[in-house]
Parts: structure tokens; C-alpha cells; sequence
């Protein structure tokens, strides 16, 4: 099974390869863009997964 940040990784890359193919995004900008854009999955997963670890409690 697929871990929690292979999908995280995954996700970030793809987004990345979109908007550099949609122009939005140069290839030189890759590294800045790509750690932003990693970092906001992961808080998206992470902060997911601690509303439904909640949810669970109750």
C-alpha cells in the first residue's frame, strides 16, 4: 500500500507539471514552486486527517 507522503509527493508533483505545461510556472522556478505547493498538500492531508482522528474520538 501507498504511504500518506507518496501521495503527498505524487499530488505536488502533478500540480507543478501542470502549471509548468500551462506556462504558469517556468521550469526554473520548479524548486521554490515545489516546496510551497508540497507543503500545502501537506498541511491539507495532515490537517484532514486530525479532523477525522476527531471525528473517530467522538
Amino acid at each position: 500500500m501507498v504511504s500518506t507522503d507518496e501521495h503527498i509527493l505524487r499530488t505536488a508533483k502533478e500540480i507543478v507539471v501542470k502549471f509548468i505545461e500551462t506556462g504558469r510556472v517556468s521550469p526554473t522556478g520548479f524548486n521554490e514552486t515545489f516546496k510551497s505547493i508540497y507543503k500545502a498538500v501537506e498541511e491539507a492531508v495532515k490537517n484532514s486527517d486530525s479532523a477525522v482522528d476527531e471525528k473517530e474520538k467522538k
